[in-house]
């Protein structure tokens, strides 16, 4: 069976984007693939946070994970922390990678620009993300648009790894997701749905109730006219929601167009459809919620279990670069 790794940041809440860009696809990927999802944790220190705060999204984090459908009895759920071996590959990866390589990573440029506090991690961030992945000799990677100049840094440093000191690493190959993979901001639909966004307003959470989902979805930008049909260039908002209403029907979003006749009947069908979808992730969120315990349980048998994988590749890692301590003893 293949290997399948992703990860998620416990940076903020879950919102629509994150589940219909990259949550289903896990669901689904946990039938086929011996999958490994990740809390990545350790990426979250790069960035400005509070302790109390990121010890509780972590957990959240989790709840989500588990209600959108990943079976702990098909994948390893597990905190990137919990395993050290993906901090301590991080170090041998950063020993064959070059400065300009990191430098030229359109995300750090993107995120440091005028920003004279920008943490050291941040900038290594891909080889971090490296190790994440080649740990687990992952066949197949779920990323986002912005991640893929990332995973070719990784396919780049298994490729020099294997060549300089033998064949240790799987060279992964990258998954971009379609329907779905890029919902937009409803109060800006030139920006994605992100959990780091200042403005709320814009942003759909998984666990937001029905009615500030349809208050949300209710007041998201259009434009001065009238016609609905599907043109991301010429009419953003409208495509936006098209596209959230196609992701959440399995529907197709230009065909979609063709159905309607005005703003305020797209938007309320919108809602409704994503309400439905959200329903049942909501119903188990909230029987999680009152049993803490069971996800921290099934957290810590997930690293467990990869942290035996881990080792495993760690160790065939060492030995290649010539200073296992098994040698020595």
């Amino acid at each position: 069976m293949s290997t399948v790794l992703s990860g998620v940041r416990p940076t903020g809440d879950m919102h629509l984007g994150n589940y219909l860009g990259a949550f289903k696809s896990w669901v689904t990927d946990q039938e086929s693939y011996d999958s490994y999802y990740c809390i990545v944790d350790l990426h979250a220190l790069a960035e400005d946070f509070e302790p109390k705060e990121l010890r509780e999204r972590i957990v959240n984090t989790a709840i989500v994970l588990l209600s959108v459908g990943l079976d702990p009895e098909k994948c390893t759920l597990f905190i990137q922390s919990s395993v050290p071996e993906h901090a301590q590959l991080t170090w041998f990866l950063s020993c064959i990678t070059g400065f300009g390589e990191l430098n030229r990573m359109t995300q750090f440029k993107d995120k440091s620009k005028n920003n004279e506090s920008t943490k050291v991690g941040l900038f290594t961030y891909p080889v971090l993300m490296a190790a994440d992945i080649l740990l687990y000799q992952a066949d197949r990677v779920p990323v986002g648009e912005d991640q893929k100049q990332h995973l070719e840094l990784t396919r780049d440093l298994a490729i020099r790894f294997n060549s300089r000191f033998g064949a240790t690493f799987k060279v992964p190959e990258p998954a971009i997701p379609t329907v779905g993979a890029r919902i937009m901001d409803l109060q800006d639909p030139s920006a994605k749905m992100s959990k780091s966004t200042k403005d709320s307003s814009g942003v759909i959470y998984v666990l937001d109730t029905p009615s500030t989902v349809e208050k949300k979805i209710k007041r998201a930008v259009t434009d001065s006219e009238s016609e609905v049909y599907y043109d991301p260039a010429k009419k953003p908002g409208v495509s936006n929601l098209l596209e959230l209403l196609g992701a959440s029907t399995g529907e197709d979003p230009k065909q979609l167009g063709e159905k309607y006749t005005n703003y305020g009947s797209l938007k309320k069908d919108c809602a409704e459809a994503v309400n439905s979808l959200l329903a049942p992730v909501k119903d188990r969120a909230n029987a999680l919620y009152d049993d803490r315990g069971a996800v921290k349980e099934i957290l810590r048998l997930g690293a467990q279990k990869a942290h035996e994988k881990a080792s495993s590749t760690f160790a065939l890692a060492t030995s290649r670069m010539g200073i296992s301590i098994d040698e020595f003893t």
